[in-house]
């Protein structure tokens, strides 16, 4: 799909976010976006993927442009809210991602370069022990030593093209459903220009799937599942756990008994 160029409309981001049971998260997401994003955040796209909550209304009641994609997975859910994005720069981040001050500065400076096709960081956890932020911050540490070897680091939750560049390879392979979607779209964007991997281009996100899963099995999958893309363009886990409705008991069960007290 074709779209008018950042230059002749002047610089905007369109705002991506999947989303599927999110009626606990995606308020507080584009509340944060709306907050620290600034005048280049021209349109919020929460693309409902098959959710049976509230949270496209809730979207909604927030200010997001709500898109229904019933095909489920985070590929497909960010696919079709790139088709239906206004803009030519694209951020995609996730329901349970918080976007920091100054954020969108750096993605203005990055683009200035025409050559930049993608940039992604990591994330910087939030509502998880001391001890638990102080390792997963320091496993991100590594991760210039992989982009040094293998220039082509994304993840999904924070990672922001160019549309010209995002067109070109195709977009999202939504064969993905899970892991490997953003190493594989990292990769053919790097054929085409330039990926960037910046420790400071940080987002707040949520620590809950280390809490559900663990945070030792988790970091293993993630690292597991980003050498198999690269080195067989697919991802080793096929399947992924859904630990919403897991977490979302546990908090109802903490307010329960906060109650009691």
């Amino acid at each position: 799909m074709s779209k008018t160029s950042t230059s002749a409309r002047g610089f905007g981001i369109s705002i991506v976010i999947p989303a599927y049971n999110e009626e606990f998260e995606i308020g507080g997401c584009i509340d944060a976006v709306k907050k620290n994003g600034g005048p280049h955040i021209k349109e919020i796209i929460v693309v409902d993927n098959a959710s049976t909550d509230k949270t496209a209304e809730i979207a909604a009641a927030h200010g997001a442009v709500v898109v229904r994609e019933s095909r489920r997975g985070t590929n497909n859910a960010r696919q079709s809210g790139a088709e239906v994005a206004e803009r030519n720069i694209i951020a995609f981040i996730d329901a349970d991602t918080r976007v920091p001050q100054g954020w969108v500065d750096k993605i203005e400076k990055a683009f200035a370069d025409p050559h930049v096709a993608l940039m992604s960081g990591p994330y910087r956890y939030i509502e998880a022990p001391w001890h638990w932020r102080l390792f997963l911050d320091a496993v991100w540490w590594t991760s210039p030593i992989t982009y040094f070897f293998f220039p082509y680091i994304a993840m999904g939750g924070n990672v922001v093209v160019r549309r010209q560049f995002f067109e070109a390879v195709g977009g999202f392979d939504r064969k993905f459903t899970f892991y490997g979607d953003d190493t594989d779209l990292a990769q053919r964007m790097h054929a085409v220009g330039k990926t960037l991997w910046r420790m400071d281009f940080f987002i707040y996100s949520s620590a809950r799937r280390f809490q559900a899963d663990g945070i030792i099995r988790t970091n293993s999958l993630y690292m597991l599942n980003y050498f198999w893309s690269v080195f067989f363009g697919r991802p080793y886990t096929l399947a992924h756990k859904d630990f919403r409705a897991e977490v979302e008991k546990k908090i109802e069960e903490v307010k329960e008994a906060i109650k009691k007290i």
